[in-house]
């Protein structure tokens, strides 16, 4: 392991760089973990950027649906790419530091991806809301022009809402230990080794995060409250049961998002509950990006169809190949002497 980077500035040394701990005390699974996690990141950005090569080419997922769920595809797609490279060349190599500048970027892009998805799962809450409650009006609100804007508001405003967390860590000083008890760069860890005053910088995130996440929220419930209410509404049970399955899908990631975002940053951070909040923010940050497009591929019949025309040629020609592979061959006319 290298030896931790330091400037010295006057009779304070300054960290220029910290070590990501991880797994560090599991050095015997160290190449199991570098599998796993490798199988787990190519099936994760395979499955996100199926989907939204799905969307731009299938004329039939031209809708406003897909269009969110090929954005938010696109999102799951950059937030593993955020973690997991690091990580796994952390495991392959061993080397566990990562510098100041390159865990400020991480952090950034990270919480900038999160307040994205947590926009983007709001976004498409109201847009199930308005075809299943409001069906008259929904191809009038829900046109390409307000569905742009929505997605663009949805990116400009995570990227942007980070900058002043970036700008207080940014002064910080840090002066030692150099040890982040996690495999990312998370803004509790962080904290903990600041030498500065950290309070501003923790009230003026709480007000971000409940800006960000608290109205989102607010507005995916009212919305599913209301889509709920009018699916019991209906008299049949097929048409429940179809009104019901254009937006599940959705339901049950918008349910892993919050669950596993309010299990990770409420939980007490003691010493007693600090691997347990490392095993969720895995599941928070690892497992949800790969589960995403697992649930809209399985349980979404648009999606499957679409895949299976997408996949029709190739089978085809596969199957073209084993038959002429299998052919006997004809043999020519024999010749009597």
């Amino acid at each position: 392991m290298k030896p931790p980077a330091h400037q010295h500035q006057g009779n304070q040394t300054t960290i220029t760089e910290f070590i990501l701990l991880g797994f560090g005390d599991l050095l015997q699974l160290q190449t199991l973990l570098f599998l796993m996690f490798l199988g787990i990141y190519i099936v994760t950005v395979v499955g996100n950027i199926l989907i939204v090569v799905l969307v731009v080419t299938d004329r039939h997922l031209h809708t406003p649906m897909y269009f969110f769920l090929g954005n938010l595809s696109c999102v799951e797609t950059c937030y593993t790419s955020t973690l997991l490279p690091r990580m796994l060349a952390s495991l392959l190599t061993g080397d566990r530091t990562i510098s100041f500048s390159g865990c400020l970027t991480q952090f950034y892009i990270f919480g900038s991806l999160a307040a994205t998805e947590c926009l983007l799962l709001s976004v498409m809450s109201y847009d199930r809301y308005l075809a299943i409650c409001q069906p008259l009006h929904y191809a009038t609100r829900m046109n390409s022009r307000f569905c742009l804007q929505m997605t663009t508001g949805s990116w400009a405003s995570g990227f942007l809402a980070s900058l002043p967390t970036i700008f207080f860590i940014s002064q910080f000083t840090f002066c030692g230990p150099n040890e982040l008890d996690h495999f990312f760069c998370d803004l509790s860890p962080i904290i903990k080794l600041a030498c500065s005053d950290t309070r501003q910088l923790e009230v003026s995130t709480f007000i971000l995060c409940f800006i960000l996440t608290l109205p989102p929220f607010l507005l995916t419930v009212a919305s599913y409250v209301s889509i709920i209410s009018t699916i019991l509404k209906i008299p049949s049970s097929t048409g429940r049961q179809k009104a019901f399955s254009t937006c599940s899908s959705h339901l049950i990631v918008v349910t892993i998002f919050y669950g596993t975002l309010v299990t990770v940053y409420l939980l007490p951070d003691t010493e007693s509950l600090r691997d347990l909040n490392k095993m969720f923010s895995i599941f928070y940050g690892v497992l949800t990006p790969l589960i995403n497009p697992l649930i809209y591929s399985l349980r979404n019949q648009e999606v499957k169809r679409a895949l299976r025309t997408a996949l029709l040629p190739c089978l085809t020609f596969t199957r073209l190949q084993r038959c002429q592979a299998h052919r006997p061959m004809r043999k020519g006319p024999s010749i009597g002497m």
